[in-house]
């Protein structure tokens, strides 16, 4: 029975699993359940849940199998950690190329309303999409206000990433002059955030890492959260990122379309029409800042896709945008021509 597990695994479900968003699988895992228990003998149930374990199992080990390497942003913990157990750690899970020369690397900050993180769809897919254009992924779990964190403790950790990766941009073979950062909603905001607060670092940090810089050399915004305070402000995200009671001046603060700057990374954009939850203004009024810069980017608006469409795998028209920004990477030179 279990060489059949393995086979039906390998042939069938690996291949759902690396494709589809979590809570869709963990649906159809309930719903399937449900009509097995109700209508097969004895002997079917047991091997439906038998392969619904190896199942969930394989939910949860196949995109760690990803990484080579997950390691917590801070050696000596977090700066301001609430304890001391996982949800006080952040990490960065490294999965490198196979290169005799140097790779750019990706740096993957998942949505969530800084409430959690939507590490599938927003995650572990986007980690398999960099690595099928050449570059390194590095998959940020930053904390936030699911784990009990608000401000500053994203941006630390979005900063701390960017700077851990060019401090071990030997070991990991990475061009630390090709890092860039992605973003998808909340996580967006956080990487608009990381572009326009950044510094070069501090050359006589006790902490080496803190030597390196926190500017990424280009950035990629899917259906960002971008303004706070304003009319189409993501309401959830600010209140998570800032409480319920910010003052006009932190709204300001966080507000990234006004706090572009000229040196502000190329930056790619992309956005839907159809997005209710965060308004496609949030990535029109950030373009609007970077075009007063004269920073160089691009902006998309896409017809099609609601809210988190991440791949947008299956989407007409908007299905277009990961082979329309690898065509942009290479424009850059940080990925070879597709």
């Amino acid at each position: 029975m279990m060489d059949s597990l393995r086979s039906i695994l390998t042939s069938h479900l690996i291949p759902i699993i690396t494709s589809r968003p979590l809570s869709t699988l963990l649906q159809d895992i309930i719903m399937t359940s449900r009509c097995t228990f109700i209508f097969q003998t004895t002997r079917f149930r047991i091997l439906h849940l038998a392969a619904t374990l190896c199942l969930l199992s394989a939910v949860c080990l196949v995109p760690n199998a990803l990484a080579d390497e997950t390691i917590p942003l801070w050696s000596d913990g977090a700066p301001g950690a609430l304890g001391k157990e996982a949800k006080d750690i952040p990490t960065l899970s490294v999965s490198t190329i196979e290169s005799s020369t140097p790779t750019g690397v990706l740096i993957i900050c998942p949505g969530g309303g800084y409430g959690g993180l939507a590490i599938d769809h927003e995650g572990h897919q986007i980690v398999a999409w960099a690595k099928s254009m050449g570059l390194a992924a590095a998959l940020c779990e930053y904390r936030h206000r699911g784990r009990g964190y608000g401000h500053p403790a994203p941006l630390q950790d979005a900063q701390r990433a960017v700077r851990l990766v060019r401090a071990n941009a030997s070991k990991w073979n990475i061009d630390p002059k090709r890092v860039g950062i992605i973003g998808f909603s909340a996580g967006g905001h956080l990487v608009s955030t990381v572009i326009t607060q950044f510094d070069n670092g501090d050359p006589n940090a006790a902490d080496a890492v803190a030597r390196f810089s926190s500017r990424p050399d280009f950035a990629i915004l899917c259906y960002p959260v971008i303004s706070m305070g304003s009319s189409f402000t993501h309401r959830g995200s600010e209140v998570n990122l800032l409480g319920k009671d910010a003052t006009p001046d932190q709204l300001r603060e966080f507000a990234s379309e006004r706090n572009v700057r000229e040196d502000t990374p190329p930056t790619f954009v992309f956005h839907t029409l159809e997005d209710k939850a965060v308004p496609p203004e949030n990535g029109l009024v950030f373009y609007q800042a970077m075009v007063a810069k004269k920073v160089p980017g691009e902006l998309h608006i896409y017809q099609k896709g609601v809210h988190g469409v991440g791949l947008a795998r299956n989407i007409p028209g908007t299905s277009d945008w990961p082979a329309t920004c690898q065509r942009w990477l290479a424009s850059l030179g940080m990925i070879s021509n597709p």
